[in-house]
Parts: structure tokens; C-alpha cells; sequence
């Protein structure tokens, strides 16, 4: 078998490269339309690469991972029935793991959920490598809440590749707007939205809402597209944008009255 040279290796590399650059985006996702309508009602995540997903702030993280959650619920399967998630222990300490019976909200069993608390972003980024070479992980999480250095362009290029040489699928949680550039084939920005209402009830909280947008590749054709997602029991479903942003109705405050202070006594406003 002939030796090939450094120059040819790195050449052969680069149309491997482009190759899986050139691949359609949308092998793994669905927009299912309404026959009636011909709107989109429902979006899933393309599997079988990186996506970045970033929110503007800390505080919203219980969003950005609700919805990296509600993605990696649709990419589990019988052939891939695990969810590995990934973080740092110093991460861990401010943020917390998720909760079971939420994952249960979202559809997905605790049970099939591995939960990796890494010392070392180099530990973290080898765990996610390994694990999207796992053929039985549909999905990988990776929450990270600083910008450490390890997490360069080359180091989620590494995990892109991985992703598609394996079919996996990897999801990079990440915060801040100052934050390093990935090579993540989608980049997506996630925002909380109030929750969706509830019969009977405006003031209690309904089925979680977020605003997506995707800041980053192209999507049918078209970039910088947006979304407003709701979660049901099925998945996502498209919100309409003029409901998402409807306040809800207050209720009329009546004036005050004067109060009878007893019999034939003055009154007060």
C-alpha cells in the first residue's frame, strides 16, 4: 500500500472536509405543514452534526438547556436510546444538574440519561468525542458555562467531524455574546418566552415557549430565520408570533370606595 505524503494527506483531508461541509443540512429534521393551511406547525433539529446553542445570558439558562432537552428528545431512538450530558463540576456547583421529573416533562426517561461531571474542559471535550462515536448515544449535551481556551475553533471542529463521520448528534450550550466561534454547521439563539396560557387560570403557567433564532447557516435555502417553538407532548409546535406577543388581558382595577366606618360616622375615601 503506498505511503502517501504529507501534502497528499492534507489534500485528501480537505475534499473529505468539503464533502461533509456540502451535505444537505435537512437529512435529519422535519417541519411537518397542515395540509389545510400549508403552514409549518411542528420543527425538529437536523441530526447528524453540531449545533451551537447560545443564549445572551446566565439567567436564561434554564431556557437554553429546556430546549436543548425538548431537541434531544426527537433524536432518541431505539438504535439510540442514550442522552450523555456533559458539564463541569465547577459549573455544576452554579447551575445544578437537570431534574428527573423534568426530563420526564419532555418525554425522555431519567434512566436513559448519563450524567458526566467533568474536571477538565479537555476531559469534557474527550467524553463528548467518545461519545458521539457511540452508536447506541442519539444525542450529546454539552453545557458550558465559561469559555475556557480548550474550546477553540479546531477542538468543535474536531467534534463537527465526529458528528458526521458517526451519525451523532451534539448539542454546545453556550453563554454570553463574547463567547469564542465554534464550527458549528447551525448556530441557534434561544430566548425565554412567557409561557403559553392556561385554560381557566391566566396567571399560572402553561407549556414552555422560546423564541429560536438561527444565526448561522442556512436553513431551506434561507438564513437568519426565526421561530417561536411551544412544547407539547408530541415536540415543538410553531407559535404564532402574534399570539406569543400578546399581553395577556389584565384584569380592570376598580376605584376605591368609601368605607363605612359605623353607624352615621363619617366616611373616608
Amino acid at each position: 500500500m503506498p505511503v502517501l505524503s504529507k501534502q497528499q494527506t492534507l489534500a485528501e483531508l480537505r475534499a473529505r472536509i468539503e464533502g461533509i461541509e456540502r451535505r444537505p443540512i435537512l437529512a435529519g429534521s422535519s417541519l411537518r405543514s397542515d395540509p389545510k393551511s400549508g403552514e409549518a406547525e411542528s420543527f425538529t433539529l437536523p441530526g447528524g452534526m453540531l449545533h451551537e446553542v447560545f443564549t445572551a445570558a446566565h439567567r436564561n439558562g434554564g431556557a437554553v438547556l429546556g430546549f436543548a432537552l425538548a431537541s434531544a428528545r426527537g433524536l432518541l431512538s431505539n438504535e439510540r436510546p442514550a442522552l450523555l450530558y456533559l458539564q463541569l463540576i465547577a459549573d455544576t456547583a452554579e447551575t445544578g444538574l437537570p431534574y428527573g421529573p423534568g426530563l420526564v416533562a419532555f418525554g425522555i426517561d431519567p434512566q436513559v440519561v448519563v450524567l458526566v461531571r467533568a474536571t477538565t474542559i479537555t476531559e469534557l471535550l474527550w467524553a463528548a468525542e467518545e461519545g458521539l462515536a457511540c452508536r447506541a448515544v442519539g444525542a450529546v449535551i454539552a453545557d458550558i458555562g465559561s469559555d475556557p481556551k480548550a474550546l477553540d475553533f479546531t477542538a468543535s471542529r474536531r467534534l463537527g467531524l465526529r458528528a458526521q463521520e458517526s451519525g451523532g448528534t451534539m448539542l454546545l450550550l453556550r453563554y454570553g455574546e463574547g463567547r469564542t466561534a465554534s464550527a458549528a454547521r447551525l448556530r441557534w439563539r434561544v430566548d425565554p418566552l412567557s409561557s403559553a396560557p392556561v385554560e381557566f387560570d391566566d396567571k399560572a403557567p402553561g407549556d414552555s415557549r422560546w423564541r429560536l433564532n438561527l444565526e448561522k447557516g442556512l436553513w431551506r435555502g434561507k438564513p437568519n430565520r426565526e421561530w417561536l417553538l411551544g412544547w407539547t407532548k408530541n415536540g415543538f409546535d410553531i407559535v404564532d408570533i402574534a399570539d406569543a406577543d400578546r399581553a395577556p388581558a389584565a384584569a380592570p382595577v376598580s376605584r376605591s370606595q368609601p368605607a363605612a366606618l359605623g353607624d352615621r360616622l363619617a366616611q373616608t375615601a
